[in-house]
């Protein structure tokens, strides 16, 4: 099928086009460069919280095909809080390490372009039970939570950030990747940006079926401003950015 032509090509199909493989050329990987850490280092200054470990998380049993059946996009949350134990259970789907090798990879319970796992997690918490709410960072080497911020103001900023979308304040959690991309791109140049938006994918539906089991639904979102939500979590929106973000709360 034909579309009409453009006289300039759109920022999409140039992204598209200069990422396609006969422009990469050789990668900081293939020049001996060392490969950056695998994940942010913590902040000494702030105070850390033991997640429950996820072997030993109670999780009702349901099979793949009744996940896959159920899962929509959920934006009405019941006035219940989340527990910690489901909390701890969603971030390991999505984010969970399996196994450590040295300082060179990890593998996760997701996929991600050879092993690269470019992503870090932060959670604004609304309403879960035994955190207070506000800002976090999930330690996924280590299975913890790190408290940023807990100015009250942060989740109608946020929520004016991502266009006033209001199921965002109804929500018990709301899931922030933010993507670092030398760690993608040192392999594979500027190709992996492309891998960056793959793997997001592999993020959040890992997020949408787990949380089949523990009576959550969850919302996807694609739509906020960038900058503005760069400037919230603190980063500077090149080095790291924010590529994606769901809420989740009991249904």
């Amino acid at each position: 099928m034909k579309f009409p032509a453009t006289a300039d090509p759109g920022t999409g199909q140039e992204f598209m086009e200069k990422t396609k493989y006969r422009y990469i050329g050789r990668s900081d990987q293939q020049k001996g460069l060392p490969q950056p850490p695998l994940e942010i280092p913590a902040d000494p200054e702030k105070p850390v919280i033991d997640l429950p470990r996820p072997a030993f998380l109670d999780i009702p049993p349901l099979s793949l095909r009744i996940a896959i059946g159920q899962r929509q996009s959920i934006r009405m949350y019941a006035h219940e809080p989340m527990t910690l134990d489901e909390l701890s259970f969603l971030l390991w789907c999505t984010q969970g390490v399996k196994q450590i090798h040295g300082p060179q990879v990890t593998f996760r319970t997701v996929p991600s372009a050879g092993a690269r796992h470019a992503f870090e997690t932060s959670l604004l918490i609304n309403d879960v039970e035994g955190l207070t709410p506000g800002l976090y960072r999930y330690l996924a080497l280590s299975h913890r939570l790190q408290q940023i911020d807990t100015d009250p103001t942060l989740p109608h900023r946020i929520t004016g950030a991502c266009f006033d979308q209001q199921f965002i304040l109804r929500s018990g959690v709301v899931f922030l990747w933010t993507a670092v991309p030398y760690r993608m791109t040192w392999r594979y140049g500027e190709r992996g940006y492309r891998d960056l938006h793959l793997d997001a994918g592999h993020v959040c539906q890992n997020l949408y079926l787990a949380a089949e089991a523990v009576g959550c639904g969850v919302c996807a979102i694609a739509a906020f401003d960038d900058d503005a939500m760069n400037e919230l979590l603190g980063i500077d929106g090149e080095n790291q950015f924010l590529i994606y973000l769901a809420t989740a709360g009991k249904k």
